[in-house]
């Protein structure tokens, strides 16, 4: 496993990485795309913990590349696909289409959030 200070993950065939920034869904999607990325999305156990590792680091919440789409309580990856992988934490997701961004809380449980919050930026390449 590549460890860059921490900022740097590798696991199967995605390297994750944080500048340790913290700005809104958006902005953390366009940022990883200027970078030739997308947002972070974990699709088994072991890419959760991988990301989870760089959350850990720095402390902080970060976004995942899962949104709700447009059936509420249906949440999907940023490429449209349903999710087939989730982590929720108990009680969620309960936004109800108010909420329709996905974070990664500290523990590795995920959240659905507003978009407007400022969150850590990982992004996989």
């Amino acid at each position: 496993v590549l460890v860059l200070k921490g900022k740097i993950r590798e696991v199967g065939e995605k390297i994750l990485a944080s500048n340790g920034k913290k700005v809104d869904f958006a902005s953390a999607l366009a940022s990883c795309e200027d970078a030739r990325g997308t947002l972070a999305t974990p699709m088994n156990e072991e890419e959760n913990k991988a990301i989870l590792d760089i959350v850990k680091k720095y402390n902080q919440y970060a976004y995942l590349g899962i949104k709700e789409g447009e059936d509420s309580g249906q949440f999907k990856y940023l490429n449209s696909m349903p999710v087939n992988y989730t982590k929720w934490h108990q009680n969620e997701p309960n936004g109800k289409r108010t909420e329709k961004c996905v974070e990664m809380y500290t523990d590795g449980s995920w959240n659905d959030k507003k978009c407007n919050l400022h969150r850590l930026i990982i992004c996989e390449f």
